[in-house]
């Protein structure tokens, strides 16, 4: 095959990914529902850094690094301050990188592992009608990150080619895409890290030197400049979620969640690595492939698995593997076919369409496990009733009003209220002094306080020692008795059962408390988001009432 024909079909099935995955879009993923509870936190910190507050939780007070996916969240601020809304720039960036990725699939098994035309496309479209859309449906910037882990693999297995020696641009590029991995999110780092380990298994320490030397230049000089700017800026060297995710305690039940879902995510993919293991040159390989992969699913033992909607903590390894597994099938004889009868030749061809059928099909249902009270496979979540009260809040925005809530996504990022978050994700007090204090409720008087526990006036919380040594139901109890202790009153406890609700107490004492408590109480549109039914109004039962 002619080299311009060759380029042509590249070409040609290149824009059939593209048609492919706009077309699944359109008409398989629901761009209709609003942000999932976790990803509208993001949504807040970009429209403020966008407004120029910097990055804040709170408009003029202290940075917080409660954005985790912190280039994400400044490229989307970038979009933002160039007149689209928070919306828009962040989705039109989620889409735009799983449309990239999709490609660099395609083009990295066909240009970088010699892979022929049916392996790419099939790697390419599983990719496209996986979770990767369903992330930026519901307002994640799970497929940046995924975008340059894919950028970064691809560059790592062109310097796993031991018959060349690295050159120093490949090795730099390789180095700041890693970088950058690592500023989207701070996993990232590891990631990199890990990738640069497989290159050193293949190629070996000795012919390495000058990579490692690039790589570690490379992330002590500019990781480091960023590393201190961050510590200063926000007076912390990590990430405000880890110090309450992570801790000093091995997760070993996130270990476990993030193997299976790395399995779950790459089944078909890892059954092709057994594959590897047929003879000595193609196990190292698999080995090498295999280093990041589960060093990094391995890796999340040491935060816990809280907000890992759909496996999206895991997601960034399905590119990996993907561009990983064509370089083990090698050595097959694919010549056999011709020396078939025209029958048994259409049998096998028939059955081959139909097994990379199952396969995509395969990708398609791991949409169906992005909750787990997902109700059917095309919408991950129903309606929400913290989305409508936070469009309620929005009509007091401005008034200078604050609301303590546990649910610190929709509500704070719908509402623009002054919020505290008071599981503390997004609040540096909290979470580095071991939880929230009736002393720091008192500092914000909050005007609304808002908790979700799974207790109600039908079912009161049962105050025994084992249940109070649990940190959210002894936060949500303190809530309560801060609230009845001054006077709150109890306006809405939100539930479709009285064993899980959303309770809502609003001071008495400010100029709109009256109308609130009115609206609150009164309010029709308050959907459970686990069921999309509307929810009950537990306090027509409460004592006070």
């Amino acid at each position: 095959m002619t080299l311009k024909r060759t380029l042509f079909l590249d070409i040609f099935f290149s824009l059939l990914l593209i048609a492919s995955t706009i077309y699944y879009a359109v008409n398989y993923v629901d761009f209709s529902i609003p942000p999932f509870e976790d990803a509208a936190m993001l949504m807040r910190y970009a429209q403020h850094f966008a407004q120029g507050h910097g990055i804040v939780w709170n408009i003029g007070e202290h940075p917080v690094d409660g954005a985790t996916d912190f280039l994400f969240m400044a490229a989307s601020a970038a979009l933002i301050k160039l007149g689209l809304t928070v919306a828009q720039a962040v989705r039109g960036l989620g889409f735009a990188s799983h449309l990239l990725t999709v490609l660099i699939i395609y083009w990295a098994n066909r240009r970088v592992n010699h892979a022929n035309i049916p392996f790419s496309f099939l790697s390419g479209l599983y990719l496209a009608v996986g979770t990767g859309l369903s992330y930026v449906s519901a307002y994640f910037g799970t497929p940046f990150f995924a975008l340059f882990a894919a950028i970064t693999w691809s560059l790592a297995l062109m310097l796993m080619d031991n018959h060349k020696k690295p050159s120093f641009w490949l090795s730099l590029a390789f180095a700041l895409s890693g970088l950058i991995t690592g500023l989207i999110r701070p996993e990232g780092v590891i990631l990199a890290s890990l990738m640069l380990l497989a290159i050193l298994f293949m190629r070996g320490l000795k012919d390495s030197l000058a990579l490692v030397a690039i790589f570690g230049a490379v992330f002590l000089l500019f990781g480091g400049a960023y590393f201190l700017w961050r510590w200063n800026y926000f007076g912390y060297p990590l990430p405000n979620p880890f110090y309450k995710k992570g801790g000093t305690n091995l997760h070993w039940d996130s270990f476990n969640n993030s193997l299976l879902n790395t399995l779950r995510l790459c089944l078909p993919i890892s059954i092709i690595f057994i594959l590897g293991f047929r003879s000595s040159a193609l196990t190292k390989k698999a080995i090498a492939y295999l280093i990041p992969i589960l060093g990094f699913a391995s890796a999340f033992v040491m935060i816990s698995d809280e907000m890992n909607y759909g496996a999206r903590f895991q997601y960034a390894l399905v590119p990996l593997a993907l561009l990983s597994w064509t370089p083990l099938v090698g050595g097959f004889n694919f010549a056999l076919p011709n020396q078939l009868r025209v029958r048994e030749k259409s049998a096998y061809v028939v059955a081959l369409i139909a097994l990379c059928a199952s396969l995509v099909y395969y990708s398609w249902t791991q949409n169906c496990y992005l909750t787990s009270y997902q109700q059917n496979c095309l919408t991950p979540y129903e309606s929400d009733g913290r989305y409508e009260m936070g469009k309620l809040l929005a009509e007091y925005r401005g008034k200078g009003y604050v609301i303590a809530t546990t649910e610190a996504g929709l509500l704070p990022y719908y509402s623009g209220w002054t919020a505290i978050d008071t599981w503390g994700l997004n609040d540096q007090f909290i979470a580095h002094n071991g939880g929230l204090t009736v002393e720091y409720l008192d500092k914000y008087k909050p005007h609304v306080i808002m908790f979700h526990d799974y207790y109600s006036p039908l079912v009161p919380p049962k105050l025994t020692e084992a249940n109070l040594a649990q940190r959210w139901f002894s936060m949500t109890i303190m809530m309560k008795d801060y609230a009845e202790a001054r006077g709150y009153v109890l306006a809405a406890v939100f539930g479709d059962s009285p064993y899980d609700t959303h309770y809502y107490y609003v001071r008495s004492d400010f100029p709109d408390s009256k109308r609130l408590i009115g609206e609150i109480s009164t309010m029709k549109k308050y959907y459970w988001p686990l069921t999309g039914k509307k929810s009950l109004n537990y306090a027509e039962y409460s004592d006070d009432k």
